[in-house]
């Protein structure tokens, strides 16, 4: 998602209606990551994240049936860009685990560096968005701690490190989440670059075979 608003051209020159709609839809996500990120999820209104976007109510209301819809909605999609960021990173790494780690980490703390405000959406502001939300987030955790499990799995089955266990591996996930969480409420680190030897660390200990 771009912060920055998206301009289609009007008239004969108009796209199509999928791309016009899809380009609305894009301009709320944008406008709904701000106004979560300033105002909170309880505070946020349909109302002001059209107002943000520069849209009618209306308009907002042909996208999402409410504000818990399009809250779900840019978790989703701030999840999957997450995702696919950190696979891109780790495939296009060197073959050495240390390196895939240290690619998928960085991969993940610039996206949150570049997109702050989906970051919290994804990682603070969803936990105020109700059961369903909740069951969204914890979701999420098991998705990622899949993909972690499943790129270690690789790795120690040609033998360069232990296998995590399922504990240990939503262990990594958990506080990874957790350390960037607080980053995005307080402010600490004051640079989200500062964390990357701190995941470093906490991975590769638990790699290094037991004993």
């Amino acid at each position: 998602m771009s912060a920055d608003p998206i301009v289609v051209p009007r008239g004969r020159h108009a796209p199509p209606l999928e791309v016009r709609r899809e380009v609305q839809r894009e301009r709320l996500f944008a406008a709904a990551a701000t106004v979560f990120a300033r105002a909170g999820y309880g505070e946020g209104s349909a109302e002001a994240i059209s107002r943000q976007a520069g849209m009618s109510k209306a308009t907002f209301y042909e996208h999402f049936a409410n504000k818990e819809e399009c809250l779900l909605a840019l978790f989703d999609r701030a999840r999957d860009d997450a995702l696919a960021a950190m696979s891109a990173a780790v495939e296009a790494a060197p073959p050495d685990p240390r390196e895939r780690t240290r690619a998928g980490a960085n991969a993940l703390l610039q996206i949150v560096k570049l997109r702050p405000e989906a970051a919290r959406t994804l990682l603070v502001e969803v936990v105020g968005g109700g059961p369903v939300a909740q069951e969204r987030r914890d979701d999420m955790l098991d998705t990622f701690v899949e993909f972690l499990t499943r790129e270690n799995a690789a790795d120690a089955k040609r033998g360069t490190v232990r296998a995590f266990s399922p504990d240990e591996a939503y262990a990594v996930v958990g506080a990874t989440f957790e350390l960037i969480s607080r980053h995005l409420r307080r402010g600490r680190p004051k640079r989200i670059e500062d964390l990357e030897p701190v995941f470093e660390r906490l991975v590769f200990g638990m790699l290094s075979p037991a004993g």
